[in-house]
């Protein structure tokens, strides 16, 4: 469970194997058959890390490049394979663990208002760049 707001900075493709909570598990253990392995989100989420980090807003933002294979890393697979690359996804702690909801919505609008600024200036790619 998430305790920090965490910026997923892309998606995979292949390594489904849980079950959901209606026991379904796609045969082909895939979101997009044929789809690239791992699609990043056109928005620099490093950026956003860093400028929401610099406003004092008393909230730990962080980035990960990887939203556990299961229902959330499929949503944002097949969210940024439908927009080539214009999505994003945020996992967000519980209320009071440690965040107050005042403080997870400040750095929540905080975060959406970058990642706009961001995503009217992006050209991005939506195959991965980084390593696995």
């Amino acid at each position: 469970m998430a305790t920090t707001v965490t910026l997923e900075k892309c998606g995979h493709n292949v390594g489904y194997k849980g079950l959901d909570n209606c026991r379904f598990c796609p045969g082909s253990q895939c979101c997009v058959e044929g789809g690239p392995e791992c699609i990043d989100s056109i928005i620099d989420m490093d950026t956003v890390c860093k400028r929401v980090s610099a406003l004092g807003l008393d909230v730990a933002v962080t980035i990960s490049k990887d939203a556990g294979r299961y229902l959330c890393d499929f949503t944002y697979y097949t969210s940024l394979y439908q927009s080539r690359g214009r999505s994003a996804f945020v996992h967000v702690p519980p209320l009071g663990k440690p965040y107050s909801a005042e403080q997870l919505g400040r750095a929540l609008q905080a975060i959406i208002e970058e990642m706009l600024d961001l995503l009217e200036h992006s050209e991005g790619k939506i195959n991965c760049q980084h390593e696995h």
